[in-house]
């Protein structure tokens, strides 16, 4: 297999375990299989899929885009050819990734209070970004007996992407009711 191949592969499991964090065992598992396809040794590939991790992990606390993403990967040392398949990967997942993220926090701690504000990129060094329209949520939420602010920025298709999932788990626990 080509070494864009097995990137390529290797990105895919990467990207399925972001989006279904709970599956640790089929990730292992994908992982295991992958080392073997590939004539690698596991422990080394696990070391790697941990660095790597770290990148989409950070990009998605800091709401970074497929660009910035793709700069971090060349940054640190991977092919432009690779960090752009990552990029773009990532501009496909990081809507859904980020609204799982949302949903982990809202389940994990207890939402106090919530504020936004809508705003209008005047300049960016992304001439695409100039003019787009985004979503400023800053979240209090109570862990244990701290409060602490969750500040997230959405784009439009991002806010409208959640607003429909809040809808639905609204619709859902009506129904329960």
């Amino acid at each position: 297999m080509p070494r864009t191949g097995q990137f390529s592969a290797l990105t895919e499991v990467l990207f399925r375990f972001l989006m279904e964090p709970k599956e640790v065992e089929r990730f292992l598992t994908q992982l295991s299989d992958f080392a073997t396809m590939n004539k690698i040794s596991l422990g080394p590939l696990k070391n790697i899929v941990k660095s790597i991790l770290l990148v989409p992990n950070g990009a998605l606390k800091r709401n970074l885009s497929s660009e910035q993403v793709r700069a971090d990967f060349i940054a640190l040392g991977l092919s432009e050819e690779k960090a752009s398949y990552f990029a773009e990967q990532w501009k496909v997942n990081s809507p859904t990734l980020t609204r799982l993220a949302v949903g982990q926090t809202l389940m994990i701690n207890q939402l106090i209070d919530m504020e936004w504000k809508f705003g209008v990129t005047a300049g960016s060094s992304e001439l695409e970004k100039v003019g787009s329209i985004f979503l400023q949520l800053k979240l209090v939420i109570k862990k244990g007996s701290q409060m602490e602010n969750v500040y997230i920025e959405l784009t439009l298709p991002q806010f409208y992407s959640f607003l429909h999932e809040m809808e639905r788990v609204k619709t859902s626990l009506e129904s329960f009711s």
